[in-house]
């Protein structure tokens, strides 16, 4: 079995008000979820490590984060959150390249009612800062703001750009065509990333195929190519709609006749590629 890095999942002490995003649809998330759970799933399913990425926006959660990696040395990186428009940006920045598994950040603009938050200046002078800084940034957003994504990356030749989750095509409704367009227009940066995470959540949780999601794989696989995809599990999340093998199952699937050296492209070096683990 071929050695994996999984580039995308979660840790949390739940808390009510801290979490206030995880509503009663997801009952099983409400507790907490830390290293010594998902250590021994990972250690069955030959993961050598795993990039933490940032569940709440403020700074507190990178230092939750970095806490935890500095402890579980299976934790290669970090992604947090940072405020773009804060005044203080560059200094805090400057604070944080201390810390050596801090790689990147991320918003959660999928949250954000303005399609074009992204785009607002204050915003895009941030990502030039954190940049220039040397940090990568995690795209979290939904099919209605890649216009914002597209426009951002052709902005930022020099930044490294990962979407996450393949922003969230509407899988349970079969939708694809308008999607599939962004998705290519995106791509065609060579300096943008995509992770295969997050896709079980956005098909049916109790009653999903694996093959349902291969016209989005083929999508993504003919935007991006091999060299540009890495792995990602979104546990504890992915487990609204199966286990974490199950969506290791999928991806093996849906690669299942592909080379050893595509396999270790997706599977583990993209990633160590784009995070510089």
């Amino acid at each position: 079995m071929i050695n994996k890095i999984d580039a995308h999942q979660h840790f949390w002490q739940y808390s009510k008000q801290r979490y206030a995003w995880i509503d009663d649809k997801m009952l099983q998330l409400k507790r907490d979820f830390l290293p010594d759970d998902i250590f021994p799933i990972i250690q069955r399913n030959s993961v050598e490590g795993t990039v933490a990425v940032q569940a709440v926006q403020d700074e507190k959660e990178n230092f939750f984060l970095l806490e935890l990696a500095e402890k579980h040395p299976f934790i290669l990186a970090v992604i947090g959150w940072i405020d773009l428009k804060s005044p203080d940006l560059e200094t805090t920045l400057e604070s944080y390249k201390n810390y050596k598994k801090l790689k990147g950040f991320r918003h959660v603009l999928q949250d954000e009612a303005d399609p074009n938050f992204i785009l607002n200046q204050a915003f895009q002078n941030g990502l030039k800062s954190i940049f220039k800084a040397g940090f990568t940034y995690d795209l979290l957003v939904y099919p209605h703001q890649l216009d914002g994504a597209i426009q951002t990356v052709s902005n930022f030749e020099e930044g490294r750009f990962v979407l996450d989750h393949i922003a969230k095509p509407p899988i349970k409704a079969g939708l694809i065509k308008d999607w599939e367009v962004n998705i290519k227009a995106l791509a065609e940066r060579p300096n943008v990333y995509c992770k295969l995470s997050g896709m079980i959540t956005e098909a049916a949780w109790e009653d999903w195929d694996e093959k349902e999601f291969y016209p989005y794989l083929d999508v993504i696989m003919k935007a991006f190519g091999e060299d540009r995809v890495m792995f990602g599990s979104d546990w504890p999340v992915c487990k609204l709609a199966g286990s974490y093998e199950q969506v290791i199952d999928l991806v093996e699937g849906y690669f299942k006749g592909c080379s050893p050296e595509a396999l270790e492209k997706v599977w583990r070096a993209n990633a160590i590629k784009f995070y510089q683990l």
